[in-house]
């Protein structure tokens, strides 16, 4: 059953942040979250969702699934106090024919001391199906959601930057108006900068979506959250709010993983961890590159928080650009990557295929997608001239759409939000590699 198809659950009620609150935050991300200092246009009302009224203290709340494998989903949740870490579900409404129990973990961030967080894998599970399920056993709260299906088409929502503010929410608002089956997002998710509520405020935010589609993600700079001296452990809050299924690809760090759905292979790399050819990272990829099926898969996708390229102002001569690039662009260039989606530029850009700065008909499309919503404004200012090798570009807040149709073709459009309507800003159909004779490898 498609988003667009039914009745979409509404977003959380959401109130103005406090200035203190913004004030701190923007403080504490410029002293230790990496964020460059540039000038950026003003930035936009900040919300926050407060947990509902009506909810008990083992109400599940914050619901977010993620794809496991072929036919398996993880289902994640927070209690504020101890329930069960159980998922019920079936493929009828109000029936639920299946149990299956999870794990429950926490974390303490300085004073702040999490909720209960639960994940549960359940599975195995139809492709291209509805099934309805519970978390905790609680019966006051019922969520939906659909697998992804077995072979193509299939289509990604691809987002990035995403935060919580106004635009945000209008982001949201218009994806949810999409069909679509797997959404991808490349890093920069609450911007709680330390600020740890602003976690639990982002679930809440995302939930009526998060619950309903699988959710793949991967870490940027806003999630970090270290503190020298205080709190010298980074990811904390992401690796424990958000797990995704990094063990089945043989990854050893929830920063950086694949998996396969329908006919493509996705790649989420960890731009703010090891990296060079000597790190666990560089490794793991030349692995997963070389299992890489083109039969069964033949597209491949790569997401990566900082941009490898980039004509903005906004983030030019990072190492988690400039040295990522010269450590992993051959890499993918020889697999022969169909795109790379990065964000961390607040806006849109999208390149022809290059490789080593050059256009090359082998070689990735790359494009910047870090447009999603957040607090800090959009990057405006670019490089002029516009270099040859960057087709469109354009700061506007908005979400991009990749839709594989078959193994030869896909098309990818950007949204922007134009007066809180998705208004189509740039299309671009695709010609995977593995099917063109020039680029076989």
């Amino acid at each position: 059953m498609a988003v667009s198809q039914r009745k979409m659950p509404p977003f959380p009620a959401a109130l103005t942040i406090t200035t203190t609150i913004v004030v701190v935050a923007a403080v504490f991300s410029s002293l230790f979250c990496s964020v460059s200092s540039y000038e950026r246009p003003p930035p936009r009302r900040n919300l926050v969702v407060p947990r509902r009224k009506d909810l008990d203290s083992d109400s599940p709340e914050q619901v977010h699934i993620s794809v496991v494998g072929a036919d398996k989903m993880m289902i994640t949740w927070i209690t504020e106090d101890s329930a069960p870490a159980v998922v019920e579900y079936g493929s009828s409404p109000g029936l639920y024919t299946n149990l299956v129990t999870g794990s429950t973990s926490s974390y303490k961030y300085t004073f702040y001391k999490s909720g209960y967080i639960h994940a549960a894998t359940i599975g195995p599970l139809h492709p291209d199906t509805t099934y309805y399920y519970r978390c905790s056993s609680d019966s006051a709260r019922n969520f939906t959601f659909k697998t992804p299906p077995a072979q193509l088409p299939i289509k990604f929502v691809v987002i990035g930057d995403l935060g919580q503010t106004e635009w945000t929410k209008t982001t949201l608002e218009n994806i949810a108006k999409s069909d679509y089956d797997v959404l991808l997002l490349p890093g920069d998710l609450s911007y709680a900068d330390l600020i740890q509520p602003l976690w639990d405020s982002f679930g809440r935010l995302v939930e009526p979506l998060a619950s309903q589609r699988p959710w793949m993600v991967t870490q940027g700079n806003h999630e970090i959250e270290r503190i020298p001296v205080i709190h010298s452990q980074p990811f904390t809050a992401y690796n424990a709010r958000w797990p995704m299924p990094f063990e089945q690809s043989s990854s050893t760090s929830n920063l950086y993983y694949s998996f396969n759905t329908a006919g493509v292979h996705v790649i989420m790399l960890g731009s703010y961890t090891d990296f060079d050819s000597n790190s666990a990272q560089y490794g793991w990829l030349v692995t997963d590159l070389k299992k890489i099926n083109r039969s069964k898969t033949p597209w491949i996708v790569v997401l990566v928080h900082a941009p490898w390229y980039n004509s903005n102002t906004a983030h030019q001569g990072e190492k988690e650009s400039v040295d990522m690039k010269a450590a992993m662009e051959e890499l993918l260039y020889e697999a022969r990557v169909d795109v790379v989606f990065s964000g961390h530029v607040h806006a849109y850009e999208r390149f022809t295929r290059v490789h080593n700065g050059e256009a090359n008909d082998c070689a990735p499309v790359y494009i910047t997608i870090g447009d999603g919503g957040n607090r800090e404004g959009l990057s405006s200012k670019y490089i002029d001239p516009k270099p040859k090798i960057s087709i469109v570009r354009e700061a506007s807040f908005g979400h991009g759409e990749f839709e594989v149709m078959n193994a030869t073709n896909a098309l990818w459009t950007w949204h922007r939000n134009d007066d809180d309507v998705a208004v189509v800003g740039d299309s671009f159909m695709f010609t995977s590699l593995s099917s063109v004779p020039a680029c076989k490898i």
